[in-house]
């Protein structure tokens, strides 16, 4: 039944989209070519004699399945219950401003006539006016959902099987994303008594014995499976009932901690292999599609950046010393090599410099310094170390061969970081682990980009990096 209902959810999130993107389109347009002076930057009837406003209006037939395209591409139509409204909100808002970029595009290249005339400012109008639009009317959908649910409808009863790490991990989880809306029934364990109140009061409800009895007496939809290892002989047997009672099983491993949370798999001859470790970039296309961007963008980047960076050179050179200032670090595969940046500090001793990290206060950096670090203009010069392929512009941050030993030791699966080239920005960096800030949570949100890679992670990074990735409030 729930997983009818997402189905029928899924139809009217689409259905509701295509209405918003139609009124929006048709919004922007009225607005551009009727409301706004034509003479301020967002206005309208600008276009040349060969545009005219029906072309316009027959636009819209391909720039709106694009949005819806986009849209699905970025799992906007997945299980509301997984998703949280930022984001969603942060994906619809990409996947917008993507769609502008691609008709841009798109016109340059295939359709001549639109090449020089048809207005930019448009398309990002549309842009703008979408993710508005297409976010109020998410969140009102989830509004009138909770409040269905709130009178007991749509919720997926649960039963958990199994008391271990992970049935805490899971209950707990629960317990903080209410919009899951999973209603716990209790647990089945053949170690703690009926009746007794484990995680968060989760009631025990038997023994595993009384799986099939308890699945025929309740409306249960889903069980989790988080038996302990030494358990798992009793596998079998709690599969074999919850498909005899067409119950759907899942199954949270008591060695999760060892696996990736995107498990990669493969076949050996119906013998199924979990991989420890997965890596996408270290499939060569993948690998390839990343090469090419960052030598693409880092010129880019190189160029546009190329006075900010000759006005920092120039304020840095007023202090005595080099202008760049160059440091070992450890990239792929554990190789060391040279990483470039403007000096902040004052020249020391090679000594001090490799074993003292920067504290608050530290009357080593200069006040030019204490600048360019607040907002990372510093870290410039190592568009070329991306150029060269010593880094990436999004990976994990690098860091000193004294530290990487110093941190291997205490910290688990801290090499893991080295399997991807090393990032100017990062998954770590963009949600504020930067400076003086947790190494342990640094690296669980590097080794959860590493598995989790893709070309659209990349981009989110890329487009979070603007909004809050280049100030450090961190740096000293």
């Amino acid at each position: 039944m729930i997983e009818k209902n997402q189905r029928h959810l899924n139809t009217l999130r689409v259905a509701l989209d295509l209405l918003v993107l139609i009124g929006s389109y048709f919004l922007v347009y009225f607005l551009f070519f009727q409301v706004i002076p034509a003479d301020t930057i967002f206005g309208g009837r600008i276009a040349p004699p060969d545009v005219t406003e029906t072309d316009y209006q027959m636009a819209a037939l391909y720039i709106i399945p694009l949005h819806l395209i986009l849209y699905a591409l970025f799992g906007l139509y997945r299980n509301l219950r997984m998703t949280g409204r930022r984001t969603e909100a942060v994906k619809i808002l990409i996947a917008d401003f993507l769609a502008a970029g691609l008709v841009i595009m798109a016109f340059f290249l295939f359709v001549p006539p639109y090449r020089n005339n048809f207005s930019s400012m448009f398309l990002f109008e549309i842009g703008f006016m979408n993710t508005i639009l297409i976010v109020l009317e998410r969140n009102l959908l989830r509004f009138a959902i909770r409040a269905q649910r709130k009178t007991g409808k749509n919720l997926k009863r649960v039963l958990v099987v199994g008391y271990s790490e992970s049935a805490k991990g899971f209950i707990n989880r629960v317990r903080m994303n209410p919009s899951w809306e999973y209603q716990i029934l209790g647990i089945l364990d053949d170690v703690h008594p009926v009746g007794e109140a484990l995680e968060n009061n989760v009631p025990v409800l038997g023994k595993l014995s009384a799986l099939s009895s308890i699945l025929s007496a309740n409306e249960v939809e889903e069980v989790f499976v988080t038996l302990k290892l030494q358990d798992y002989q009793k596998l079998d047997d709690v599969v074999n009932a919850c498909e005899k009672a067409g119950v759907m099983v899942k199954l949270i491993p008591d060695y999760g901690p060892l696996i990736p949370s995107k498990p990669y798999t493969e076949d050996l001859q119906g013998l199924p292999v979990i991989h420890v470790r997965r890596v996408p970039l270290n499939d060569s296309v993948n690998a390839f599609l990343k090469r090419t961007v960052d030598i693409i963008g880092s010129l880019f980047a190189i160029i546009l950046f190329s006075p900010l960076m000759l006005v920092t050179a120039i304020l840095v050179k007023t202090t005595k010393g080099p202008v760049i200032y160059k440091q070992e670090r450890v990239g792929l595969h554990n190789r060391n090599f040279m990483m470039y940046k403007f000096r902040s500090m004052v020249v020391q001793d090679v000594k001090d410099e490799k074993n003292e990290w920067t504290k608050k206060g530290d009357a080593r950096v200069t006040p030019v310094g204490k600048f360019i670090r607040k907002t990372s203009i510093d870290e410039l010069p190592q568009l070329f170390n991306v150029l060269s392929g010593k880094m990436s512009l999004i990976g994990p941050r690098p860091e000193r061969p004294q530290f990487v030993q110093k941190f291997e030791e205490e910290i688990p699966r801290y090499r893991v970081k080295h399997q991807v080239r090393p990032g100017m920005t990062g998954w770590a960096q963009v949600n504020g682990l930067r400076g003086d800030t947790s190494i342990e949570e640094r690296i669980r949100y590097d080794i959860y980009y590493i598995e989790n890679w893709t070309f659209w992670f990349d981009i989110k990074i890329l487009f979070l990096t603007f909004f809050k990735g280049f100030v450090n409030k961190n740096a000293y």
